[in-house]
């Protein structure tokens, strides 16, 4: 590729930022890493990306920063203070968000981040979906959201990591990633409520969800998740308690547009529920534990 192709950094080289960041560099695209913990970065850093010590210095020597990070307050952690990205803007700096955050405090963020800047540094939303599974193959589904020149800067990066959608103004990627959790998470809580009816009724839970994936139930998440439920495997990967935060974002979608939630409500509430009970940090699909642990009312 290229030598004029656009100086790339990358911070949050977690399940989901490693296995992009990788891709990124794959593809031929020159890699600046940062990382709180620099052993996160040793496979990039052998692989050929550059180390950098912190934000600043990454912002500095690049074009385009990926964030792969928790939440906005994450990300503002990134972007502020002595050694934060913003300190080492010198140049036009486009900050691809593909975190899951709120549309509106990204576009509040975007706004600071232009004054503060003179302009120099802009935002691009850009979350992700397809899971651990689908950041490790390259085929993520990413969600994205800015000004049309920002975005046309965006994408030629992000395909490197999967397939990016360009879907209106800033803040639109993260209203689709809001519908996409609703969604998945709808989806998760009626496999586990499913696989515990099947299991008590005497049923082959594993032959069941092989035979539900070829017809109307059959979907993506299920092919993914169905090994879970089958064997209980409710090991780490995306854990469950995020589902809570990014349904709240949702919420605060179909509240600003005075969309009804019916469905949107319960399964918030039953995500926030087996969090309190102490199994959020394990795979979304310990809704089937959580379900387990329940009785009927009536």
């Amino acid at each position: 590729m290229s030598s004029t192709l656009p100086q790339i950094g990358f911070i949050g080289l977690g399940v989901m930022g490693a296995p992009m960041a990788r891709h990124l560099l794959t593809a031929g695209f020159p890699l600046h890493v940062t990382a709180r913990r620099p052993a996160s970065a040793e496979p990039l850093l052998e692989a050929g990306a550059t180390w950098h010590g912190t934000p600043r210095e990454l912002a500095a020597v690049t074009d385009v920063v990926v964030l792969m990070v928790p939440d906005l307050p994450d990300v503002e952690a990134l972007l502020d203070g002595p050694d934060g990205l913003v300190a080492g803007v010198v140049r036009p700096l486009l900050v691809v968000v593909s975190s899951t955050v709120s549309a509106d405090g990204l576009r509040r963020l975007d706004a600071r981040l232009r004054t503060e800047t003179g302009e120099l540094a802009r935002l691009v939303d850009a979350p992700v979906s397809g899971g651990e599974e689908g950041a490790q193959a390259g085929t993520l589904s990413i969600m994205v959201g800015g000004a049309e020149e920002d975005v046309a800067l965006a994408l030629p990066v992000l395909a490197a990591a999967g397939t990016p959608v360009p879907l209106g103004p800033l803040g639109a990627g993260q209203v689709a990633k809001a519908c996409n959790q609703m969604i998945v998470a709808a989806t998760v809580l009626a496999l586990g409520e499913a696989s515990v009816l099947a299991e008590r009724a005497g049923i082959d839970v594993g032959a069941m969800l092989d035979l539900l994936g070829g017809g109307y139930a059959g979907s993506r998440l299920l092919e993914v998740k169905k090994h879970r439920f089958a064997t209980h495997d409710h090991s780490p990967s995306g854990p469950a308690r995020f589902m809570v935060k990014d349904l709240g974002f949702a919420v605060d979608e179909l509240r600003r547009t005075g969309t009804a939630s019916p469905q949107t409500d319960v399964v918030r509430q039953v995500f926030t529920d087996l969090t309190a009970a102490g199994l959020g940090d394990q795979d979304t699909a310990v809704v089937q534990a959580y379900l387990e642990g329940l009785e009927r009312g009536d």
